[in-house]
């Protein structure tokens, strides 16, 4: 298919029209005689002719650039058509939609979704809900990080931390990206763009002898102490436990081995857990059932943690998440190698666990600090 540019100028006014036109080949009719297969895509931008001032020069030039760039937008579509990509219809898929039926995919994961969910009002917030994936581009992406850099808010109306503006943007990143999987766009705008660099962030975990305490103490949902104590001793996410079903969990030579694929990563990961881990799995049960049956996000249930653990004297503003980030500190902690965590944690890169390696160096620079004077 060829595509030109071609420029109407109208016999009323200054204006040039700018269209698309697409040449589809030719038939010929039962009479030998040639039809060629031609379609028209006006575009809603215009020249000025005569440009007599800079102002209208300059206007030309902008308006021009924009029909090129759309014509080469429909070459590629076409191109990648013939590559199996359908495009051509898929890239007018909405933005807002798809990016809610990825979201509709990550309910079961509570942090997850939140942080998601986030990302799209502020999508909103700055494109509206009409944009499709024709019109992203690198600028789009661009003025998403931009947006939100200097606009956008928290609902307490402050601006946005840098790992805020970071994770959301990410987010959009990791549409562009599905998109391509599904054959909606050949390539990520967003490649190029870096998101905002983050700043360390406090990870709350419990010592051991704060996880000793909760072990004693009661908790109103015996299967939620069930699965976070868990979470403690194999540094599970909440994610990968809430789906855990009894044919992931597998007997090797007296050694009990979780095989699983990572919700949040995709990755497929083999974890060899303790015996003090695997009692609280309980009971087998059939190969499709999940070990943690009625474990589930709730508010009651983050209530329930909370008061679980203000009963056992701990004050700490404790999640879920926080087990994983126990075990990473206990494991450290007990002279583990940071190499070795980063693999039962199924880190990708080791610079995520290295996080907590720092935090015992907080921890051992306080504990020099208290060291009494010796005059």
């Amino acid at each position: 298919m060829e595509i030109k540019l071609i420029k109407r100028k109208s016999k009323t006014t200054n204006r040039v029209s700018l269209s698309l036109e697409y040449y589809l080949g030719y038939t010929k009719t039962d009479e030998g005689k040639i039809k060629h297969n031609r379609k028209y895509e006006t575009l809603e931008y215009y020249l000025i002719d005569p440009a007599r001032t800079k102002a209208d020069k300059d206007h030309n030039k902008v308006y021009l650039e924009m029909a090129e760039a759309v014509k080469a937008k429909r070459l590629l579509a076409s191109q990648n058509k013939q590559y199996g990509f359908t495009v051509e219809y898929k890239i007018r898929t909405n933005l807002v939609e798809y990016i809610k039926g990825l979201i509709d995919q990550r309910k079961n994961s509570p942090g997850n979704y939140g942080n998601w969910d986030s990302s799209l009002k502020h999508l909103i917030a700055y494109a509206g809900h009409d944009t499709t994936f024709e019109g992203v581009d690198k600028a789009f992406v661009e003025g998403f990080k931009n947006y939100l850099a200097n606009t956008a808010k928290t609902k307490s109306g402050t601006n946005l931390s840098a790992n805020s503006q970071s994770s959301y943007f990410l987010k959009l990143k990791a549409t562009l990206n599905q998109a391509i999987e599904d054959g909606i766009i050949p390539h990520s705008p967003a490649s190029t763009v870096k998101p905002a660099k983050t700043e360390d962030t406090h990870r709350e975990y419990l010592t051991f002898e704060e996880l000793q305490k909760l072990v004693k103490e009661e908790c109103k949902f015996p299967i939620l102490k069930q699965a976070f104590l868990f979470s403690c001793l194999t540094g599970m996410r909440w994610s990968d436990i809430q789906k855990l079903t009894w044919s992931e969990v597998q007997e090797m030579n007296g050694q009990t081995r979780i095989l699983f694929r990572q919700k949040k990563t995709k990755g497929f990961e083999y974890l060899d857990i303790s015996d003090q881990a695997a009692r609280y799995l309980g009971e087998r049960g059939e190969p499709n059932e999940r070990v943690f049956m009625g474990l589930k996000y709730s508010a009651w249930h983050n209530q329930a943690l909370e008061k679980w653990c203000m009963r056992a004297g701990i004050l700490k503003n404790i999640t879920f998440h926080c087990g994983r980030h126990t075990f990473a500190v206990i494991q450290l902690n007990l002279g583990t190698e940071i190499y070795t965590v980063s693999k039962l944690l199924g880190h990708k890169e080791l610079k995520t666990t290295q996080i907590y390696a720092r935090i015992l160096d907080e921890k051992k620079r306080e504990a020099v600090k208290k060291m009494p004077e010796l005059e």
